[in-house]
């Protein structure tokens, strides 16, 4: 590569203290323009580079991404400079950005690491990025400017959710969780379904239910549970909606007094605690006991409501060798206390049900199915 880049650029008229353009580079242009500090602290302590570390998962993702013929990349890369970069006026807002690189990367590569870090391996090296170029006067403009681009708010993941069922061809990660919210979204709009209006969603804030503690009972079970099974049937998105909606109906007429009118505040049975753990019960339910109706989550559950502590009392979990004692509302959406309660709640089930039980499968599979 020469000692110098030339690019046609547009510079934007904006702050009279800074130049700003945008342009198109390869991204081997742009790493030679620019680098990429990381955070850390020399011998002395003092702080230096301020990007964080790679996540490779996340690169992953969007290196499988541009590998496809129809990957479009229209986030720009953004490239600070403090020197050695030169923009001539051509002709109204259109410049002329030359970049000196014989000495390595003048600037530095403040927003889109990731994206980069993706790019820079695959085989087509025409694949081009926009960059938008800002020269400031100094480093420590330099760093105020990487604080404020990066500083500013994400979407709600809730709306993320949201949105997802509506796109085609998303990351695996990315489609199991949108497998998740369209059927999240359905329970919660569809009229016939027992949690109509009572999940919490960027477009319905006044719901009650957490939408992703719900999301995990559908992605857990999808993933190896009972949702898995029923969805191989033609008609399966019709069963995996109905077997969730008898599930929590058959819940909120067994626990009334624990779910009408209250909060996570005021019972842990509308806690995300409470929900995802319960979505181990739908799993017990459902292989052990075969339960697949409302009639049949009911009296499987009917057998332990004397046994619960939602809005008063004192769990005690474990054996009588080694009781664990936890105030009902000392339980939180945290993984060692949801695994705690699906652990007890699946004893319970087993220990109450054994004379409707139709087959035992292993602990293994119905705890993979209710905890992910």
């Amino acid at each position: 590569m020469t000692n110098k880049l030339v690019f046609s650029a547009v510079r934007a008229a904006q702050s009279p203290q800074h130049v700003v353009f945008s342009f198109a580079a390869t991204a081997a242009e742009v790493f030679a323009m620019g680098r990429i500090e990381r955070a850390g602290r020399g011998d002395s302590g003092t702080l230096r580079g301020f990007q964080r570390p790679q996540i490779a998962s996340h690169i992953l993702e969007i290196r499988d991404y541009l590998e496809r013929e129809d990957a479009v990349l229209p986030n720009s890369v953004v490239v600070a400079f403090t020197d050695r970069v030169t923009v001539t006026q051509v002709k109204d807002s259109i410049v002329e950005v030359e970049i000196d690189v014989s000495d390595g990367p003048p600037g530095l590569i403040v927003d889109g690491q990731q994206r980069l870090s993706a790019l820079a391996p695959l085989t087509d090296k025409s694949f081009q990025v926009f960059v938008s170029g800002i020269i400031c006067q100094n480093e420590e403009e330099l760093r105020r400017q990487f604080i404020l681009i990066n500083n500013t708010r994400p979407l709600p993941k809730e709306l993320i959710y949201e949105l997802l069922p509506g796109i085609a061809s998303l990351p695996e990660r990315m489609s199991s969780r949108s497998m998740a919210s369209a059927l999240t979204q359905r329970l919660n709009f569809d009229r016939n379904s027992t949690l109509y209006r009572q999940i919490r969603l960027h477009t319905n804030p006044e719901g009650v239910i957490a939408s992703n503690a719900i999301q995990r009972v559908i992605m857990a079970s999808r993933s190896h549970g009972a949702l898995r099974i029923l969805a191989q049937s033609p008609d399966g998105d019709e069963r995996c909606f109905g077997l969730v909606s008898d599930f929590y109906g058959a819940i909120q007429e067994v626990f009334k007094k624990d779910w009408v009118g209250l909060s996570p505040k005021t019972s842990r049975l509308v806690h995300s605690v409470g929900i995802i753990s319960m979505g181990r019960v739908m799993e017990v339910a459902f292989h052990v006991c075969g339960a697949r109706t409302f009639a049949d989550f009911r009296e499987v559950l009917k057998n332990i409501s004397g046994q619960t502590h939602w809005t008063q009392g004192v769990w005690s979990f474990g054996n009588s060798d080694n009781v664990r004692k936890r105030a009902w509302n000392e339980l939180q959406s945290v993984h060692p206390d949801i695994q705690l309660l699906s652990d007890h709640l699946d004893r319970l089930v087993r220990q109450t049900n054994r004379d409707h039980s139709l087959q035992e499968p292993t602990i293994d599979l119905v705890r993979k199915a209710a905890t992910g």
